[in-house]
């Protein structure tokens, strides 16, 4: 395919990150000095917490718990059996205290921030610099949850879902990554080289958690690396991003957004989804929007090839699956065509979405013995002339349109006249797997008018068949 030097590029939307209540960040402390005020099992807790993550704790308490008596005496944590003073804090790396009042609070606070120091009081919000968040620990990889404070027990609860799902071995893989860092240092690697190491790394460390790595896997990665020709050869992706609800990704989507240098997305695929690319990545709205202007096919398997001449990696992320009704083909053969390689990563379909809104089974036996999609949407925009229309009015079949809003009216009309029985169970199903979900359940000859008062905004799904009434 040649490429056309008058293509219209969509320029790309620069978006701004998200507010943050509070910046996640990580303290250095091995050696350093931090203070802990305070004599109760709260300040002990505090104080065990610094002195894991390295630092030398010194912990001041006219009346030390029995828990901060048990620390002490280990050469990292000391406890001082009086009352702080504003110079115990001097040259302190951080601050923290647990205190009986308000007056103390502010006391405390306001010697700690006179000496530079960041500052945490226990249970006080307002007097604090920064805060504890839930911790995850397979160090050195570490994960922080914060809520601001708002609500500490939902923190807990995303602390243990996240040690649910990740294997304890990839803390044996993170300090691998540690150890192995200056090898490919001293490589010398461009970035594009370097990041592939570091891909293929984690690709192992994805497929085999429960082992140790080996100095063999190392050998393996390096030669990799040192020996990776095509390390700035441009690649392309289709990855689905499913019908809505980000939860539905696929790890293999999640990885390839992360490794990317542009993103293309359509309009209808989430925010949160896009969002979940490497912050670096470049990102661009090229979405066929029916009926109103947008990029056209042809533009946008122009830029697909444009990119990955450039040495990007290029993810084209589709909503729902890429393969069904995503135009694949015709970007596929572009991009092959130019000499580059294409990925294709399968998402959750629509179909799916929708089923899974209307609580059925499209193929449930006693009423489906086909399941058949089609688009009422044919490349004028028009219904298309050449559906199967005898297949469609089977009573034991199951059908899901897709792109069949506008011309709903003209489907129905059409199936009626080839014998398909006006009582048939229909929905139509708006935002599939959203928040923002809707469903719309009426007898096929009533549906048009149903859709209509409804006025859907959001991309939306028709199902036809018997199976429809098992969801009701």
């Amino acid at each position: 395919m040649t490429e056309d030097k008058n293509i219209r590029r969509p320029e790309p939307r620069p978006e701004r990150m998200a507010a943050l209540a509070a910046l996640p960040v990580f303290f250095k402390l091995a050696e350093k000095p931090c203070i802990v005020a305070g004599g109760t099992p709260g300040a002990a807790w505090k104080a065990e917490l610094l002195a894991a993550a390295g630092a030398q704790v010194r912990v001041f308490a006219a009346e030390p718990c029995a828990e901060l008596a048990a620390l002490a005496g280990d050469g990292v944590i000391t406890v001082f059996p009086r009352a702080w003073r504003a110079d115990d804090l001097s040259g302190a790396a951080l601050a923290i205290a647990d205190c009986a009042d308000e007056g103390e609070a502010r006391d405390f606070r306001d010697a700690a921030r006179k000496n530079g120091v960041p500052v945490n009081i226990v249970d006080r919000p307002a007097f604090c610099d920064f805060q504890f968040g839930a911790i995850v620990n397979r160090s050195p990889l570490v994960i922080g949850i914060s809520t601001d404070g708002a609500a500490p027990v939902f923190g807990q609860a995303m602390r243990a879902k996240i040690e649910a799902v990740l294997p304890h071995g990839f803390q044996r893989w993170a300090q691998a990554a540690r150890d192995w860092r200056a090898a490919v240092q001293a490589l010398h690697l461009d970035f594009r080289a370097r990041r592939n190491f570091w891909e293929r790394f984690t690709r192992l460390a994805l497929d085999a958690p429960a082992r140790a790595p080996t100095l063999e896997d190392r050998e393996t990665l390096l030669a990799g690396a040192r020996g990776a020709g095509d390390a700035k050869k441009g690649s392309v992706a289709l990855v689905g991003a499913g019908p809505g609800d980000p939860e539905l990704l696929t790890l293999k989507a999640v990885r390839l957004l992360q490794s990317a240098d542009v993103v293309l997305h359509d309009d209808l695929v989430s925010p949160v989804i896009v969002e979940m690319a490497r912050r670096e990545a470049d990102r661009i709205a090229v979405g066929k929007r029916g009926y109103k202007p947008s990029c056209t096919q042809e533009e946008i398997s122009g830029l697909l090839v444009e990119l990955a001449r450039a040495g990007k990696k290029v993810v084209r992320l589709k909503g729902g699956d890429p393969m069904i009704f995503g135009r694949a083909g015709e970007e596929i053969s572009a991009v092959r065509d130019a000499g580059f390689e294409v990925t294709v990563v399968p998402g959750v379909t629509a179909a799916s979405g929708a089923a899974a809104a209307l609580n059925i089974s499209l193929t449930h036996r006693d009423h489906a013995r086909r399941l058949q999609f089609i688009t009422a949407h044919a490349r004028d925009g028009k219904l298309p002339v050449d559906l199967d229309w005898h297949a469609l009015a089977d009573r034991a079949a199951t059908s899901v349109v897709y792109m069949g809003v506008k011309t709903l009216p003209l489907l129905v009309a059409r199936l009626l006249a080839e014998g398909l029985d006006p009582a048939t169970p229909a929905a139509m199903v708006e935002r599939a797997t959203r928040e923002d979900e809707r469903v719309l359940y009426a007898a096929i000859s009533e549906l048009p008018g149903v859709v209509e008062a409804a006025k859907p905004r959001g991309p939306c799904l028709v199902v036809i068949g018997m199976v429809v009434g098992e969801g009701k």
